[in-house]
């Protein structure tokens, strides 16, 4: 005769209301110790990993209240060393604050001369409508690259982005991308550059442009035609140039520059916007094309400057 089945013995009951009541106790649904299917292992395993978690969390926040608490500190030791007190820490402390504030007023005072007197450059971005997201989110990079060479130059372009609608997939991307985008100290508006500066001021930039650009003139407005097109559809911005009834130039690369030998057989001269503007930059610090373009033209584009020219 086979024996009735009796009560579960009392540990295991135990241990199973122990364990149905572990959520409650945590005041969060944890549905898989609910499941039948997870083994007690396997619920302490989760247990385990919660505990970690939330000793994670609060170790972020202790540390996030700890560098709050000193920023306080070290800011009321400046306030003390500039009213005469405080030790030699404190004084290096608030000196290293006084500089980096004297620089980045610095930098603002020279951006903000450069916007009412500097050389001019705008970016037409006017057909980043046809690109594809990948290259939006690339183009931009490049802005965000452009503006920060400015930004470390001694002698800052008045920058423009023209063209920019505030609807459009770049602007978003800019946004997302580029942190204070909407205070960079530029122009940008969702007018057309031909809206903006009189034609004869004008000069695109393209490298499909028969005339190489011989020198920098401040009296002119120089555009780059913000385009990023894997795809390499042919004269893009040249006939934007020709359509707008504008001159264009293009860098002097075959000026001074060669055709580096590579296995790939591989040369270019369409170069990304902020590579194109830390030419600019460079020519307008040193007066030298070759020293510019050794600077600025990647290796990859398989250019190398003309030995003779080397600076």
């Amino acid at each position: 005769m086979e024996e009735s089945a009796g009560p579960e013995p009392p540990a295991e009951a135990l241990e199973l209301l122990r364990i149905e009541l572990e959520p409650e106790r945590s005041g969060r649904s944890r549905p898989e110790a609910l499941d039948g299917s997870l083994s007690r292992n396997a619920l302490r395993k989760r247990r385990n990993w919660e505990r970690r978690l939330a000793a994670r969390r609060s170790r972020r926040a202790d540390e996030k209240r700890r560098r709050k608490q000193l920023r306080r500190a070290e800011e009321a030791g400046g306030a003390r060393t500039a009213g005469g007190g405080g030790g030699g820490e404190d004084s290096a402390r608030h000196s290293t604050r006084h500089s980096t504030r004297a620089a980045k007023a610095l930098v603002r005072q020279r951006l903000a001369d450069a916007r009412a007197a500097g050389q001019r450059l705008c970016v037409d971005l006017s057909v980043s409508d046809s690109m594809s997201a990948k290259e939006t989110s690339r183009l931009a990079a490049q802005i965000r690259r452009l503006y920060g060479s400015n930004r470390r130059a001694a002698r800052p372009f008045h920058l423009y982005l023209a063209g920019l609608r505030k609807d459009s997939l770049l602007f978003r991307e800019c946004r997302r991308m580029n942190d204070g985008f909407q205070d960079y100290a530029m122009d940008v508006t969702e007018r057309s550059f031909l809206e903006l500066f009189p034609p004869d001021a004008i000069v695109y930039l393209t490298p499909d442009a028969e005339q190489a650009l011989d020198l920098v003139d401040p009296h002119k407005v120089y555009i780059l035609g913000g385009l990023v097109d894997e795809s390499v559809r042919k004269k893009v911005t040249y006939r934007k140039a020709c359509e707008g009834g504008v001159s264009s130039a293009r860098l002097p690369i075959d000026e001074h520059m060669v055709k580096r030998v590579n296995g790939k057989n591989f040369h270019s001269q369409v170069l990304a916007i902020n590579q194109v503007f830390d030419i600019l930059l460079s020519f307008c610090d040193t007066g030298s094309w070759p020293a510019a373009l050794a600077r600025g033209v990647p290796p990859g584009k398989g250019y190398e400057v003309c030995p003779e020219t080397v600076p």
